[in-house]
């Protein structure tokens, strides 16, 4: 018997033109259209690993690690970074953001004794804040940040996509 959960790196442009579409399909907010075009030059130039999921031999979603983070305290301490995490629709439930993880955990403990990354703080990110707890991220203790900027007391920022918490977890080789 197959497993029915198969994880690989991105490695070419027939695999960057399968996410394209596929994101294009489902989400109306995705526009890029060069955007996992650069992720896999940021993969063959080793800033970034991009894994995908194939859950029974249909491509189920993706996930990348940033090996330099944008934000600045993972960035001042070398701390990788999971980035935009996602399982498609119709593939949640089924342990592939579980088996992503894994692996990217895996592959940051060769670099890093610690991983981090970033999620939102309203209702749409419920799950993943519960699966991170789960899997034992904690607050890194820096408070929330807006396109990585720290918030400070008394500022007014926009609850959306880029209003972030950031949780850190230590790995062991």
């Amino acid at each position: 018997m197959t497993r029915p959960i198969l994880i690989r790196q991105l490695t070419n442009h027939e695999e960057a033109s399968l996410l394209d579409v596929e994101f294009s399909k489902r989400y109306p907010w995705y526009t890029s259209k060069d955007y996992f075009y650069k992720c896999l030059e940021e993969n063959k130039q080793g800033f970034r690993v991009t894994l995908l999921a194939y859950y029974q031999g249909i491509l189920a979603g993706c996930c990348h690690l940033l090996l330099a983070s944008e934000y600045p305290n993972f960035n001042r301490d070398n701390i990788p970074e999971i980035n935009d995490l996602n399982v498609f629709p119709e593939f949640r439930r089924k342990g592939i953001a579980s088996k992503m993880l894994d692996e990217i955990e895996r592959i940051a403990s060769k670099r890093s004794r610690f991983i981090g990354l970033a999620v939102g703080l309203y209702k749409d990110y419920g799950n993943a804040q519960i699966m991170y707890n789960k899997r034992g991220y904690v607050m890194d203790g820096k408070g929330i940040f807006y396109k990585n900027n720290e918030v400070k007391p008394g500022e007014q920022v926009t609850v959306d996509d880029d209003l972030l918490l950031y949780l850190i977890k230590g790995l062991v080789e």
